[in-house]
C-alpha cells in the first residue's frame, strides 16, 4: 500500500512538500486567504466564508485580521473570541490549536514544519511535521515567533519579538530569543 504524502505529512512522519496533491491543497489555501485579505471589512467579518470554510475549526467570535497567511487552513483551529491581529502567518503542516481568549499579535509567525537538517534532504523537499498547541487566555506579542512541537500553557504571555523554541508553563511569561522565563517584577 503507498502511502502518500498527505498522509505522511499528518503522521508525523518524514514527507516530501514537492508534491501535486500538497500544491493543490496549499493553492486552494491562498485562494481562500487571498478572498478573506482583500474583502472589505464589513463584507469580510471576523472571517472570511471562503476561509471559515477551510479552517479546521473556528470558534465563536474568533476573529482573523487581515494580511494573513497559513500554508493549508484545515489544520488550524481557533477557540472562541481567538483573535489574530494584522499580518499573522501559519505555516500549518501539523495541527494549530489556538484556545479561548488567546490574543496574538501583530506579525506573530508560528511554524509547524521542520526541515531536514542535510541538505540533500532539504534539496528533496524533505519536512516533518509538529503541533503547536496554545492554551485559553495566552497572549502572544507582536512578532513573536513560535517554533515546531511547541505547546503554551494557559493564561502565558510571550513578549513581543520573542522566539518560542520550548513549551511554556501556564501563566508563565517568557521574552526573548530564544524565549526564557521572565523576572517577575
Amino acid at each position: 500500500m503507498t502511502t502518500s504524502e498527505r498522509m505522511k505529512m499528518a503522521a508525523g512522519e518524514w514527507y516530501t512538500c514537492i508534491d501535486p496533491e500538497l500544491e493543490e491543497l496549499r493553492v486552494a489555501a491562498r485562494d481562500a486567504v487571498f478572498e478573506h485579505n482583500h474583502l472589505p471589512p464589513r463584507q469580510r467579518g471576523d472571517i472570511g466564508p471562503a476561509l471559515r470554510a477551510l479552517l479546521g475549526g473556528a470558534g465563536e467570535g474568533a476573529r482573523i485580521e487581515g494580511g494573513f497567511h497559513c500554508a493549508y487552513g484545515f489544520n488550524l483551529f481557533l477557540g472562541d473570541r481567538a483573535f489574530l491581529n494584522a499580518g499573522c502567518t501559519i505555516l500549518d503542516t501539523a495541527p494549530v490549536r489556538i484556545g479561548k481568549g488567546t490574543l496574538l499579535g501583530p506579525n506573530v509567525q508560528i511554524y509547524c514544519a521542520e526541515h531536514h537538517r542535510e541538505a540533500a534532504g532539504r534539496q528533496a523537499g524533505l519536512e516533518i511535521a509538529k503541533p503547536v498547541t496554545i492554551g485559553d487566555n495566552v497572549w502572544i506579542g507582536g512578532s513573536a515567533v513560535i517554533l515546531a512541537g511547541v505547546s503554551i500553557g494557559e493564561g502565558a504571555i510571550v513578549g513581543a519579538a520573542a522566539v518560542v523554541t520550548r513549551d511554556v508553563p501556564a501563566n508563565a511569561t517568557v521574552v526573548g530569543n530564544p524565549a526564557r522565563l521572565a523576572a517577575h517584577r
